[in-house]
């Protein structure tokens, strides 16, 4: 009861801190996107490329967070403002399940198919747009999902170098030994996390071909 008094008597700073945490995760799982998949329809068609880049974005996750945080700091551009060097940071991690998953989904694909469309003269691009990403696009969106709920949880971890989102509830509350304001900044984060799985999940099984 306690906690929910608390919510509902700084309602406007936690509607702000979760608004800081979603322009955090979405940008960040936006440029993964663009990043990852692009990667990941290489490495499928390039077999060559596909240890080098899983390798480094597997590397990469192997990093704690708070040291990928520490290393990234010393940058001129990124140190100036810790949103960016947040968003940087949640794009590495995000990376590893949008590329792991869209050279799934492409190499997934059915070899009959593609040399059906070989036969109907598509082009290598409109054999990618027109047969491979569509029929791939579901896998490729479980990597989203994954990518988003991991970016959620570790986008708490932000507020440590001073960019804000609901960690900034956790962080303050440890520091005073409070477990409401740990709380206050745990839970909405962990109902973002859900939604999101719950809301991707959905429009995953809806875009799965049958």
């Amino acid at each position: 009861m306690n906690l929910f008094h608390f919510l509902l008597q700084n309602h406007e700073q936690v509607l702000e801190l979760t608004l800081e945490h979603l322009w955090l995760v979405g940008i960040s799982t936006l440029l993964a996107v663009l990043i990852g998949i692009p990667l990941g329809i290489l490495s499928a068609h390039w077999p060559v490329l596909n240890k080098p880049v899983l390798g480094t974005a597997n590397i990469i996750q192997t990093i704690p967070s708070l040291a990928l945080f520490g290393f990234l700091l010393p940058v001129p551009w990124l140190g100036d403002r810790a949103d960016r060097l947040a968003i940087l940071a949640l794009t590495l991690y995000a990376l590893l399940p949008v590329i792991r998953n869209t050279y799934t989904g492409i190499r997934g694909v059915d070899p009959a198919v593609v040399e059906a469309g070989r036969g109907m003269g598509l082009t290598g691009r409109q054999l990618l747009v027109q047969v491979e990403l569509p029929l791939a696009l579901s896998v490729i969106l479980s990597g989203v999902r994954v990518a988003v709920v991991v970016s959620v949880g570790l986008a708490t971890i932000a507020a440590a170098i001073g960019a804000g989102g609901l960690g900034e509830f956790i962080f303050r509350g440890l520091a005073m030994v409070n477990n409401e304001l740990i709380l206050a900044g745990a839970i909405p984060a962990a109902l973002l996390a859900l939604s999101a799985d719950f809301g991707l999940g959905w429009l995953e099984k809806r875009l799965r071909p049958r």
